[in-house]
């Protein structure tokens, strides 16, 4: 098997999922997510970025060797080097080396289910006011790309999630890149069926029906707490605006994120061809008493 591998690839995928609890693989080795700085240290996950801008992730490992088909880098000479530095293959092909960041992690990560993009990963944060020390409920937590940008701020996660399969992954996405001293568990449950939890800051929605859920959120808020879901279609949305209308909810918000690149070279400055449209609508909204 290769030493490191495109973004993406199963290679790096089979990398990047922790070991069961135990394994001396996953001893040792840093989150990549955790605020880290100085130079790179073996045990972290970087990425190599291409003079073409191709990312490859690997998890630096003393005496292995990074293979692509422009030539050969080893570990060595990446581990010791500052976050930024460039190194220099066995074919004399550049690679600029950095720790990856959040964006990079969730759109390249292991999953099973479809992740919430960056766009909106920001977006949510804001509409739902997040902050350090919130405790949030989250259902449908599908790869734990929402778990992994919340629990980075500060806030204290509960998760529901129906499928056992996808319950499991968050979990291992949540401990390879921030590691097992956040505060976060998931529950293999359905959200639809009843919350426990009593007193929450938030709960985050990013289920089919959220307007099943109102109910239930009703009595697990606290009185101005914000409920938030994520939807990818108008018909759904409808549904949960006319349930809102029918709730102790006020203060019902809707919208979306279209995130536009631009070409930038020179003479030539334009909007890129493409961009990342439609992805899904937010609707946020607070309890009242």
């Amino acid at each position: 098997m290769e030493a490191g591998a495109p973004l993406g690839s199963e290679a790096s995928v089979a990398a990047s999922i922790p070991q069961a609890a135990g394994s001396s693989r996953g001893k040792g080795v840093r989150p990549a997510l955790v605020t880290s700085s100085g130079p790179l240290a073996a045990g972290e996950k970087v990425l190599l970025v291409d003079p073409k801008r191709r990312r490859y992730l690997l998890e630096l490992r003393v005496g292995a060797q990074f293979h692509t088909h422009a030539g050969i880098v080893a570990h060595d000479d990446v581990i010791g080097a500052e976050d930024g530095s460039t190194v220099v293959g066995s074919t004399g092909r550049r690679f600029m080396v950095t720790r990856p960041t959040l964006s990079d992690v969730v759109l390249k990560m292991p999953r099973g289910a479809q992740v919430i993009y960056p766009k909106d990963l920001g977006a949510i944060l804001m509409a739902a006011d997040l902050g350090p020390g919130q405790r949030v409920l989250e259902a449908g937590v599908g790869s734990g790309a929402l778990s992994l940008a919340m629990l980075r701020i500060g806030v204290e996660v509960v998760g529901y999630e129906i499928r056992s399969d996808f319950a499991a992954r968050a979990r291992q996405n949540v401990a390879s890149w921030l590691g097992s001293e956040v505060s976060y568990r998931v529950e293999e449950r359905d959200v639809y069926e009843g919350i426990d939890e009593r007193g929450l800051d938030r709960i985050v929605l990013d289920l089919p029906e959220p307007h099943r859920v109102l109910g239930h959120a009703e009595g697990a808020l606290r009185s101005g707490g914000i409920l938030l879901a994520y939807l990818p279609t108008v018909n759904q949305v409808a549904s949960l605006r006319a349930a809102l209308e029918d709730s102790r909810f006020g203060f019902a918000e809707t919208f979306e994120v279209l995130h536009r690149t631009w070409h930038v070279e020179e003479r030539s400055v334009r909007p890129d061809h493409r961009m990342v449209a439609h992805t899904g609508f937010l609707t946020t909204a607070r309890l009242l008493s």
